[in-house]
């Protein structure tokens, strides 16, 4: 019996203008709050951190509420009778975004937002739902209401550890959340004697403490324009807020471990997920008699997420989550996109569910990346710990898991088909894993030019999204005819696509001036005190056992730098510059240091003479394709090998032959031709 006890929809109203999506018709958005009612003492979700410590109602069950979006066929007969669920990354819809090629939106509604219409075309009831409890108001976000956990009627305590980076001078002020979208844990008070203020240049540098004297908890106020005296701004004391008078350094590491009140149950987002799903897949109708409004019209459900949201879905599997209250399997295929090796850090006391993944300068002593890693069994060669994501036979999903070469020098994302020590593992037949060889964690597919950040490159512009409209297909035929997609497509050991670093190295061009990463982000072992079994992280900063306790591995590049295995998009088959995973740190922001999920995109040479004068190893574009027509030919024949091979649509060929125009300008803006 599903614990969903009522939707409400709030708004209903035609999407795109009543617009026609060829055989399926118009569709209509709903929004609304979906209100849940649960037992922590049954056996579905007592896996829940603190859940026995939520406020109950009369019938001894705690609430929740959580907003959702659909946009469905009007007439669901018309439909494809499939759930494409958007886990939302950081309260924001994605879906819509990367796989139609539509503008970033949490509002979807005019003819725009559909962008290419590719998921509408197709016929799929899009769903979204908040899951992340810890999200506060604004932009649009979806958010979720969860209980506080307490300790009978005294608050909960405990220490919190947060980091803080400034990316440019002037920063005096952060929450203590880290983010300014996010709840931060109150502090206990305002006193300080229970907190410690450090700061680092590096990752791996000593702290060194800030004296009580230098910091506060408080905020800044500041608002109201220009005064003859100028703008005004005041502080004001804050248990949610640190204020640093001398300024944040930009790109040092500022940490503060305090003591911190009022945990949220923030294990309930995988159970607002799975009864919110379940209730629309089945079709049932709760005890007020609300019926589903999808009228019952769904047969399969497909769950996407990237990053964060990646994260969560690997999570969710591996808990269990994806069989519901009745033990029925919620989703059928999943499809978890730049997650790298990460999952387990949402279900404990004091999560923060928006920290990074852990990289090599951010973050990089969270919980996010624990063992498991695979999708396969394997052992923890530091611990003698087996386990896998998938172990539920009856209701794990079919995989299709998909990451940039981000992953691999970010976020550990050789382990997803290594052993601890670096080994090829045997693919599970339920599983495909694909590489998009060269491609950078977010690929915006509207991007016009190329933009920087406080790296020493261009962002990599490298174009994805044909792939990820390939591999809904694919997942799609898997589910509903049984036939499989493609082999998985990585860099392994066994050909030699999978190296050590000072392998990669020496295969890496010589490029004028270039300065490349120290190595790929490691994953230590670290001890979080004798509360982690049960999600409860005790020890803050955790006790650092070994820096480098898991082979992390990177994708070997041929004479260009560009990576050899995996899929290869049009624009790295046919490259005007370098592309890569990684992206370094500029001098005042930790030089040298790989700088959050940025990768790059290093331009060619433009002529033999510019390659000649500057020393550069790479071939000259002219010298590869002599003029435009001979760039757009190549490109044509990168698309349609990737048709062939299944990872792209024949509809996305035109689109890139578009693209490759005037050398692929703006976004590549080459110069010189």
């Amino acid at each position: 019996m599903t614990n969903l006890i009522r939707i409400e929809v709030q708004d209903r109203q035609a999407f795109a203008g009543g617009m026609k999506f060829d055989s399926v018709g118009s569709y209509e958005r709903l929004t609304g709050r979906a209100h849940f009612r649960v037992d922590p003492l049954a056996a579905a979700q007592a896996d829940v951190v603190d859940i026995d410590k939520a406020e109950r109602d009369a019938n001894g069950l705690i609430k929740f509420t959580t907003d959702f979006c659909i946009l469905k066929p009007t007439d669901m007969t018309r439909g494809n009778g499939g759930l494409f669920f958007d886990t939302g990354n950081r309260g924001n819809m994605r879906a819509i975004q990367y796989y139609c090629d539509a503008p970033a939106t949490n509002t979807p509604l005019t003819v725009a937002h559909a962008g290419n219409g590719f998921l509408f075309r197709r016929g799929y009831t899009i769903v979204a739902a908040a899951w992340q409890g810890d999200l506060l108001p604004g932009q649009g976000r979806m958010l979720l209401d969860l209980p506080i956990a307490k300790d009978g009627d005294k608050p909960i305590t405990g220490k919190v550890r947060t980091e803080f980076i400034a990316s440019e001078p002037g920063v005096y002020c952060f929450p203590l959340s880290g983010r300014s979208s996010t709840r931060s844990h109150p502090a206990v008070s305002l006193e300080q004697e229970h907190a410690t203020l450090t700061r680092r240049q590096y990752q791996t540098d000593a702290r060194q403490i800030i004296p009580h004297s230098q910091w506060r908890f408080a905020r800044i106020d500041q608002g109201g324009g220009l005064h003859a005296t100028g703008s005004e701004y005041g502080f004001a004391p804050s248990l949610e807020h640190i204020y640093l008078p001398g300024g944040f350094e930009p790109g040092w590491i500022y940490e503060i471990v305090y003591e911190a009140k009022d945990p949220l149950v923030m294990g309930l987002g995988h159970v607002a997920i799975r009864d919110f799903v379940s209730f629309l897949k089945y079709g049932q109708k709760d005890e007020v008699n609300t019926s589903n409004p999808l009228e019952q019209g769904i047969e399969r459900a497909y769950i996407y997420g990237r990053s964060q949201t990646g994260r969560l879905i690997r999570d969710f599997i591996w808990r269990g989550f994806n069989e519901d209250a009745s033990g029925r399997k919620v989703f059928d295929g999943a499809l978890p996109h730049v997650s790298g090796a990460g999952g387990k850090w949402l279900n404990q006391r004091f999560a923060n569910a928006v920290v990074a993944g852990g990289q090599q300068h951010e973050d990089h002593y969270c919980p996010a990346d624990r063992f498991p890693f695979a999708y396969a069994e394997t052992t923890d060669h530091n611990t003698g710990k087996t386990d896998s994501i998938l172990k539920r036979p009856l209701t794990d999903p079919l995989i299709i898991h998909t990451q940039t070469a981000t992953e691999y020098w970010q976020r550990r994302g050789s382990l997803v088909h290594t052993d601890t020590l670096g080994n090829d593992l045997a693919i599970p037949e339920n599983v495909r894993i694909y590489a998009w060889a060269s491609t950078q964690h977010t690929s915006d597919p509207n991007l016009e030019r190329p933009q920087t950040s406080i790296g020493l490159n261009y962002l990599n512009i490298a174009q994805t999204s044909m792939l990820f409209r390939a591999m809904l297909d694919a997942m799609d035929t898997w589910v509903r005819e049984g036939t499989a997609p493609p082999p998985s497509a990585i860099p392994t050991r066994v050909t030699g696509t999978l190296l050590d670093y000072d392998e990669w190295r020496k295969q890496f061009p010589t490029i004028p001036g270039q300065l490349i990463p120290s190595g790929p982000n490691q994953l230590p072992l670290m001890d979080f005190g004798p509360e982690e079994t049960l999600g409860i992280l005790a020890q803050e900063p955790p006790e650092v056992i070994n820096e480098a306790a898991y082979k992390i591995l990177v994708p070997a590049v041929d004479s260009d730098g560009n990576e050899i295995a995996g899929v290869r998009c049009p624009m790295v088959q046919a490259p005007l510059g370098t592309y890569t995973g990684w992206n370094v740190r500029k001098r005042g922001t930790a030089h040298g240091a790989m700088h959050e999920f940025s990768g790059s995109y290093i331009p060619l040479p433009e002529t033999p003479e510019i390659q000649a004068a500057t020393g550069d190893s790479r071939i000259s574009i002219l010298a590869r394709y002599k003029d435009n027509d001979g760039y757009i030919k190549a490109i044509e024949k990168a698309a349609k090998t990737l048709v062939m091979t299944g990872f792209m649509l024949e509809e996305d060929v035109s689109r890139c032959m578009a693209e490759a125009e005037n050398w692929g300008r703006p976004l590549h803006d080459v110069q010189g031709l």
